[in-house]
């Protein structure tokens, strides 16, 4: 534990849980659909439900979504900053069944119609963590490189994993944590890769053009 988990974040806002995880959420949302979305429905749950607006849940949610960090000055006004950058905004309640009572759900469209549902939780101290994206499950928290990459569910899924990870190995990048998920027997797999180093693009397109993997998503907090 170090000095910043007791104290928490740096951050614009009352609350490290409901404004500063929550712009965090909103960023990491923003960077796994790769542009500024259009539109972006927030719908939230517990406690992010009950008191988010006098936190300011709902405007470090929009606020991350237009790419600004949790001590950004311009959080509290970022409604108006949002309706200025043409992004539409809608916010809404939803009652998830045992989740995280600061749990979001963030569901983006793209400005050339592609969609993207995350689902996110705010941890405490400005830490977070990613549960779903369009519905699968998914763990990361984003504090490590991380790489999501979409297959059909199929015998030699083991091989293609083994396949997966001596392409990163070759590369010199170290695999810090993997995890397989899938929505059903015969649907789609999920595999979370966190890593050590930062994982070169054309790593990442080389991944994107192998057969019978549908999507491989890179997630990198640091880059700007």
């Amino acid at each position: 534990m170090t000095i910043f988990d007791i104290m928490g974040p740096i951050m614009i806002g009352p609350s490290s849980s409901h404004t500063a995880g929550a712009a965090r959420l909103g960023r990491m949302a923003r960077k796994l659909l790769g542009r500024a979305p259009a539109k972006a429905e927030l719908l939230l749950h517990g406690s992010f439900a009950a008191t988010g607006s006098g936190h300011g849940t709902d405007r470090a949610l929009a606020a991350g979504l237009l790419d600004m960090a949790p001590d950004d000055p311009r959080l509290p006004r970022s409604f108006e900053a949002a309706a200025e950058a043409g992004m539409e905004i809608t916010v809404g309640r939803v009652n998830l069944q045992g989740a995280h009572p600061n749990t979001v759900i963030l569901r983006l469209t793209a400005p050339d119609g592609q969609t993207l549902e995350v689902r996110g939780a705010s941890l405490g101290g400005g830490r977070v963590r990613v549960e779903a994206i369009d519905g699968l499950e998914a763990a990361f928290s984003g504090d490590l490189p991380t790489l999501i990459i979409r297959n059909a569910d199929k015998p030699g899924q083991v091989a293609e994993v083994a396949e997966v990870a001596g392409l990163l190995s070759r590369q010199g990048v170290n695999i810090a944590t993997m995890q397989l998920y899938r929505d059903m027997r015969g649907g789609l797999a999920v595999m979370v890769i966190e890593s050590d180093q930062p994982i070169p693009r054309p790593v990442v397109e080389e991944l994107r053009a192998q057969d019978g993997i549908v999507q491989a998503t890179y997630l990198d907090m640091t880059e700007v």
